[in-house]
């Protein structure tokens, strides 16, 4: 299935703060080595990364892959491509259309669909599945906007799109459009508005701050009936053995246990 490359309009250039300035082949590897280097603090060199990062070398031959499939030598760009995931552990159709500094870590079980659509300095880790939905020959696979960091074993799903900025959370699972500058985690996925603006090229690796909203507003209930029992001057005891305890974990009360 034909599709336009990255649109402009969608993606302006670099997260919109450096003019685009179009590489030869040399550029494209310069720049992904570079970007490598600043988001992983195991690399030592760019001679290190050029040898044995697999995620970056599955991109590369990515581009090759899909200037011949843009050439219609789709059979031979099927076949590049299983030679690549055999050697690398990473599956991307020839199809898809990557940006630039994208930067894959670890690589392994990642597998990016036909239509899937990455914009510039996207982050992804290893087992994310930008996956498609739909039998039809349409676009059926996610848009990654930029500056977009997707955290291990993250499956999105479907024509949906990911706003520029946002942080998709490890095993998450992504099945409707995510505004710009949100948080998503959960099973479902949860999206979470952002406060805090991001703007230019800049890459927000904290996978630490991961909100709880079921938490939140779990804890805020169960705030609010206290306070409506005590004002009622009622107190029924709790019939569950389990509770919410200080530091958002489950607690079985004193004497009780459980079993798998």
């Amino acid at each position: 299935m034909e599709k336009a490359e990255l649109p402009t309009t969608v993606f302006p250039s670099s997260c919109g703060d450096v003019p685009y300035e179009r590489l030869g082949f040399l550029g494209f590897i310069s720049e992904d080595l570079r970007c490598a280097v600043e988001r992983d603090p195991a690399a030592t060199s760019k001679f290190s990364v050029i040898t044995t990062y697999s995620g970056l070398h599955a991109l590369w031959a990515h581009h090759f892959e899909h200037w011949i499939w843009k050439k219609g030598f789709k059979g031979l760009a099927r076949f590049l491509a299983q030679i690549t995931r055999f050697f690398t552990g990473v599956e991307i159709h020839p199809g898809a259309v990557i940006g630039r500094r994208v930067f894959i870590d670890h690589g392994m079980g990642v597998v990016i669909g036909e239509t899937s659509v990455i914009g510039d300095d996207v982050t992804i880790y290893h087992n994310v599945t930008l996956g498609g939905t739909s039998l039809q020959k349409v676009k059926r696979h996610p848009t990654i906007e930029p500056c977009v960091v997707i955290g291990a074993g993250a499956k999105v799903l479907g024509d949906i799109s990911v706003g520029a900025h946002s942080r998709i959370g490890a095993n998450s699972v992504v099945v409707k459009d995510v505004p710009p500058q949100s948080v998503v985690v959960g099973v479902p996925g949860q999206i979470i508005l952002r406060s805090e603006k991001l703007v230019g090229k800049t890459t927000d690796l904290d996978h630490s701050r991961l909100p709880d909203a079921i938490v939140s507003n779990l804890k805020e209930i169960i705030a609010r009936m206290e306070i409506v029992e005590e004002k009622l001057d009622l107190h029924t005891p709790h019939s569950s053995r389990v509770h919410l305890a200080n530091g958002d974990y489950w607690e079985y009360e004193e004497g009780s246990d459980f079993s798998i």
